[in-house]
């Protein structure tokens, strides 16, 4: 998941760390700081997948559950936003497609497609436990070196699990699901993107909020206004829209987004990868209660597999030592 090119200077004075003269500060290294975020995002995107499950039998659309998602971090954080404009309008197209396009309308709308198609478990499972592979072949792209040792071995797990998930629907062929499970993969690319675009901008956590929201709901309500997306909010029911405005609005779109990017500027982009490891499994045991879903074999054996999977994709290898140290 990939740390944004922000340099010391340019952070708030608690994101910067102790500062000199003052040694005995105590708190959270920057690493704890980091891994805390990223627990309670693993928490806001468990419901984001149980969410995403959900929609097909609420009274909202998908384009109903995206105005709420890209629209309510605007409404609160609409001063920060007018005072950070300058920095956003900044970005260079190629960074800002990346971060558009790979957490905007495109990501959004293949997240809920798919989920529609499939259950909880494939949407928490495929789109944030793919991640780490997806980043690995952009890093080799750009002339990285291949991952090696338990790092490989990890990406293999991590097909392998997904493998394990549908092999079931293959023979006989369950087109639904198929589909369903292709779109969840080319949402976790587009996540993927996402991640990596970060790391080029030089925007705080507000910052990228504004930059993926503002054209998001610009296109998704152009969308909605020329009759390319249908609309029923103004018929859902009040529950409905409660729920997705507190879980689509308020947590993925708003708190996910701060804690995610914060915690990518802390830990880098395959280290905050790590995210995946235990969404998976958050949202397997939830939606037993929540949606009634009862793990399939396919299920209980994809789902370790990509949790270890990306715990290993994941674990740093150790630097030679040298002989006469």
């Amino acid at each position: 998941m990939v740390a944004t090119n922000t340099t010391r200077a340019t952070l708030p004075p608690d994101a910067a760390g102790p500062r000199a003269g003052h040694p005995g500060r105590r708190g959270l290294s920057p690493q704890a700081e980091g891994m805390l975020a990223l627990l309670v995002t693993v928490s806001i995107w468990a419901a984001f997948a149980l969410s995403a499950r959900a929609l097909s039998g609420s009274s909202l659309l998908p384009a109903d559950a995206a105005l709420l998602r890209f629209g309510v971090p605007l409404v609160v954080l609409l001063p920060a936003l007018w005072r950070r404009r300058r920095a956003i309008a900044a970005v260079r197209p190629g960074p800002a497609v990346k971060i558009i396009c790979g957490a905007g309308v495109p990501f959004f709308l293949a997240a809920m497609h798919g989920g529609a198609l499939t259950s909880a478990a494939f949407v928490g499972s495929i789109v944030p436990g793919m991640v780490p592979l997806f980043v690995s072949l952009i890093m080799i792209r750009r002339g990285h070196a291949a991952p090696r040792g338990t790092q490989a071995a990890g990406l293999a797990l991590i097909a392998a699990g997904v493998a394990a998930l549908v092999w079931r629907y293959v023979v006989p062929v369950d087109t639904d699901v198929l589909v369903g499970a292709g779109t969840l993969l080319v949402a976790s690319g587009l996540w993927a993107l996402y991640t990596v675009g970060l790391r080029e901008v030089d925007l705080d956590p507000i910052g990228s909020i504004g930059l993926l929201c503002l054209p998001s709901f610009a296109v998704i309500g152009l969308l909605v206004l020329t009759g390319v997306l249908p609309t029923g909010i103004a018929h859902a029911a009040g529950g409905d829209i409660a729920l997705f405005l507190v879980v689509q609005g308020l947590g993925v779109g708003l708190c996910a987004g701060l804690l995610y990017a914060f915690a990518i500027r802390r830990l880098g982009a395959e280290r905050s990868a790590v995210v995946g490891s235990l969404s998976p499994v958050a949202v397997v045991l939830l939606a037993v209660p929540l949606l009634g879903e009862t793990p399939t074999l396919a299920v209980l054996v994809g789902v370790p597999l990509i949790t270890t999977g990306v715990v290993l994709a994941n674990r740093r290898p150790r630097p030679e030592v040298p002989a006469d140290a």
